[in-house]
């Protein structure tokens, strides 16, 4: 796990990068210039230690800077005789790439985002893995290219401006879509994609190699006991990989779920005294009890870290500028906590992000298995939206009426609105306090959106493509690597394994969402790990207070950032609404009032701490 920053007609000040990003990689750190393409590499050394040196060469002519792992690589070399003079994984995307061109990522089973420069060709090749696990932004005015790992590294080497277009995604959405940015020139290589860059001419070829949309449109005709099989030999086969391939002890994070106590016990087999790790914190519900229950069958080496809030309101501006960009999601703050205690212990761990997305581990998926919302149906949508004007919304977010609210509030709605309305539902019935621009603001998600949308697949299916291509790909899997970077702790997802991924969107919807029951066959697989207690357990996550942050410890800071004269939020939404949500005179429950407070609270944090700087 490392660090990549590099540039085409532009001089990288190194210092700069480290100032920026000397977390990515606190073990070495080096650079190399040839022609017009300067490449700087800053890592965290795991694998192959002595000879996994970076920027790597061969031949003369390939240079490569990579961030990641190749779990398979060694099985590459084999199948396709490949020699090296190293047992690195980096060495092996050079010796594939010397004798396949930019046609070798199908082989690729892992994470990762790496540059090649062919100093005969004058050519980058600049490539991410399936899921986007890797991070990398680049920024094209065209007339130089630059790219790094996190947005805060390209931001101390250039002048960026704002993309304020791209506000109003986050805005609606809690993150930035696909390869938008907040920055003017600055995108996000999207997942399963790779740049190939003419460093003559600056030319740029964008293209998609992997796509999962491809595998929600297969359906299997396996039995649930074949698919059940299956599955338990892909995740073991993942675990063992992620297990073996690294020359540091590899921990396992462990919740109460049963998507990281399944990671933690295939990985038991492999390492018999496995540190684990859980969080114990202050919230309506505590996982740790659960937790010790697996930790104590598999008599793993276990810690409970114990995290506390105490100090949130000092700590909250450093936790949220290392995102380089706005960022919604509040259990950022307990991942950084748990983090920054693992890495006390290890420099890699396993966790399970993933299965939820890919198994149906969301309570909104069920209705989204019995009916498709996303289909046109005038008679249920006007009947929707009549009840629900005459109804008072959810105050309770775990209540049984909210469910049923949201519901209606779904069923009521057009297009995109029922999506954003199922997942963050930040500014949904809202959203007329957002001043227009007099375009549709949403159109880039709106096109991708109704791609799928209007594919001949389930409405399940179809949810859980849009998560997988959103939720996961700018959220999760962005509040994971920065939270786990941050501290220098390399994290790995056995459940986005290549196999895990081609296999689980064909399954039959009835092998993920079972009646009321969500995913089943992840729940019934673990009947064979795990203890009783776990099997039936409620998708929880970080449970954080955030209504009672955004009305206590953090009033004030919430008031000095938001209700500032100078807040970036009057720049998007109505002055009436913002007074309206802070002295809290608007009709509105007081869930959906913290999450938007939240949201614009993170937005101010990066306005001010970040981009202002």
């Amino acid at each position: 796990m490392c660090g990549l920053a590099g540039a085409v007609n532009f001089k990288l000040i190194y210092k700069d990068i480290d100032q920026n990003m000397f977390h990515r990689g606190p073990d070495e750190q080096a650079g190399f210039m040839v022609d017009n393409v300067d490449l700087y590499h800053l890592r965290l050394a795991i694998l192959d230690i002595e000879g996994g040196k970076q920027p790597m060469h061969l031949n003369e002519r390939y240079t490569i800077i990579f961030n990641g792992e190749i779990y398979n690589h060694n099985e590459i070399r084999s199948l396709l005789h490949l020699q090296g003079t190293t047992a690195s994984d980096t060495e092996t995307l050079l010796l594939l790439y010397q004798k396949y061109g930019v046609n070798f990522l199908q082989h690729l089973e892992g994470m990762f985002a790496f540059a090649i420069y062919d100093q005969q060709e004058k050519k980058l090749f600049i490539a991410r893995d399936r899921a986007g696990k890797k991070p990398l932004y680049y920024y094209n005015d065209g007339q130089k290219f630059i790219f790094a790992s996190e947005l805060n590294c390209l931001k101390g080497l250039l002048p960026l401006q704002i993309e304020q277009n791209n506000f109003y995604h986050y805005l609606r959405l809690g993150s930035f879509y696909g390869a938008l940015t907040p920055y003017k020139n600055v995108s996000e290589l999207k997942a399963g994609h790779f740049l190939l860059i003419d460093c003559t001419t600056l030319a740029v070829n964008n293209q998609c190699w992997w796509s999962i949309n491809d595998f929600y449109k297969q359906t299997h005709t396996d039995s649930f006991e074949e698919s059940l099989e299956k599955v338990d030999g892909y995740l073991n086969a993942a675990v063992k990989k992620r297990v073996e391939s690294s020359d540091l002890e590899v921990g396992s994070f462990l919740s109460g779920g049963i998507d990281s106590g399944l990671t933690t016990a295939i990985a038991s087999k492999y390492n018999s005294r496995i540190k684990t790790f859980t969080v114990s914190f202050d919230g309506e519900y505590d996982e740790a009890p659960l937790a010790k229950l697996v930790a104590e069958k598999y008599q793993t080496n276990h810690t409970e870290i114990k995290i506390s809030f105490d100090h949130l309101k000092n700590d909250l501006e450093k936790i949220c500028t290392n995102y380089g960009e706005p960022f919604f999601d509040s259990s950022a703050i307990p991942s950084y906590y748990v983090s920054a205690a693992a890495k006390k212990h290890l420099t890699v761990i396993l966790n399970g992000d993933g299965a939820d997305e890919l198994f149906g581990g969301y309570r909104r998926y069920v209705p989204f298995a019995k009916y498709d919302f996303f289909k046109s149906n005038g008679i249920i949508k006007n009947t929707a939206a009549l009840a629900k004007k005459f109804l008072p919304p959810g105050n309770n977010k775990k209540s049984k009426y909210n469910y049923f609210y949201r519901l209606l509030s779904l069923a009521s709605k057009n297009s995109l609105e029922i999506y954003l309305s199922a997942g963050v539902d930040i500014m949904e019935d809202y959203e007329s306090n957002i001043l227009q621009l007099g375009v549709d603001y949403l159109q880039p998600i709106r096109t991708d959106f109704n791609l799928v949308a209007n594919a001949p697949i389930s409405g399940l299916r179809k949810i859980m493509n849009i998560d997988f291509n959103t939720t996961l790909f700018t959220d999760l899997l962005v509040k994971m690597d920065i939270a786990n970077m941050a501290n220098s702790l390399e994290g790995r997802s056995p459940f986005l394994c290549r196999e895990l991924m081609e296999y689980a969107p064909g399954m039959h919807d009835s092998f993920k969402i079972h009646g009321s029951s969500t995913k089943y066959l992840l729940r019934q697989l673990a009947k064979k790990y795990l203890p009783a207690e776990l099997i039936n357990q409620p998708k929880r996550g970080f449970e954080i207070p955030l209504k009672k942050w955004v009305e206590q410890e953090l009033k004030e800071v919430v008031f000095d950032y938001v209700g500032s004269a100078n807040a970036i939020s009057g720049q998007f939404l109505q002055k009436k609404f913002l007074a309206g949500l802070l002295n809290n005179t608007i009709k509105i429950s007081a869930e959906k009032r913290a999450k938007i407070l939240w949201t614009l609270l993170s937005m101010e944090i990066w306005y001010k701490k970040v981009y202002l700087q």
